[in-house]
């Protein structure tokens, strides 16, 4: 088949049966008491397929990395559907081990590793993620933040300088912004009377932005060219932009922090390894050598 199959039919059987009265359940449920464990913990044996055992723990497992769906279902009906699975799998992988080939210990293989590499990397990357470590990137990226200035303008834009220098002796005259931005405006700012709400430096092109930093507020710009046409620009107010909090900046900071020491602890590991690396001079073109496996 090439893939493996993840979910058995009895778990989707059993997920569409209960469907149902599970839905119309309103019903608050007791709480039931602590289940009772069995001797030997996860390594109960649960059943045993020509004299291999699956525990308590492999079943602990699989239910563990169900799909959302999934977790809700009652505990008896899970329970069912997972032991049956892994009983299936254990008698299926056993009828199968004469016929293994390179290609499918090549396979485990490289899952092995993938997980075992997750593994090392999980509890670094757990490990990494403190109120201190959060606090100490914070302050490296705002303690000494220069303060940013926030701009809030609204412009008329026209397809030539004529209709722009029209449009300003207009307003130098005493016509609204805003209904002139309605009536002769192309873009979509022009339903708010031009207004482009805020925003700060960097987030404009460049010539409507110089023309905005050189502006005082209140004042109406001579027309301005970019690639989008001619501008007038009304700049209305400017504030201090506020640094965001820690909490603002909580999960950003964590997932930095996290890969930095993922990317250390790889770096570590494999500068004290001991590598060699014989197939450098090999044609890349060979990874695509499926036949290769077969001999």
């Amino acid at each position: 088949m090439g893939k493996s199959v993840t979910f058995s039919a009895a778990i989707a059987l059993a997920m569409a049966l209960c469907a149902a009265p599970l839905a119309a359940q309103e019903a608050p449920v007791a709480e039931k008491p602590a289940p009772v464990v069995p001797e030997g913990g996860a390594n109960a044996v649960v059943a045993t397929v020509n004299g291999t055992p699956i525990t308590l723990g492999h079943l602990i497992v699989l239910r563990a990395n169900l799909p959302e769906q999934y977790q809700n279902l009652p505990d008896d009906v899970l329970y069912k559907g997972i032991l049956n699975q892994l009983i299936q799998q254990a008698a299926l992988a056993q009828s199968a081990e004469s016929k293994v080939t390179l290609r499918d210990t090549l396979a485990i293989e490289n899952d092995q590793r993938g997980y075992m590499a997750g593994v090392a990397l999980q509890g670094v990357a757990e490990a990494a993620i403190t109120d201190e470590a959060l606090q100490k990137a914070y302050d490296a990226k705002f303690a000494d933040a220069a303060e940013a200035k926030e701009y809030h303008a609204a412009h008329i834009l026209v397809a030539t300088e004529e209709e722009a220098k029209d449009l300003k002796a207009q307003i130098d005259a005493g016509a609204s912004f805003a209904d002139l931005a309605k009536a002769h405006s192309s873009d979509g700012a022009a339903a708010n009377g031009g207004d482009l709400g805020w925003f700060s430096q960097g987030m404009m092109v460049k010539p409507f932005e110089d023309a905005v930093l050189a502006m005082e507020v209140g004042k109406v710009s001579d027309p301005v060219q970019t690639q989008f046409g001619w501008h007038l620009i009304n700049l209305t107010e400017t504030r201090i932009k506020a640094a965001p909090t820690l909490d603002d900046m909580r999960d950003e900071l964590a997932s930095e922090i996290e890969q930095a020491a993922v990317d250390a602890h790889i770096k570590t590991i494999t500068d004290a390894a001991k590598i060699e690396r014989p197939g450098e001079s090999f044609d890349p073109a060979l990874m695509r050598e499926q036949s290769l496996l077969d001999k």
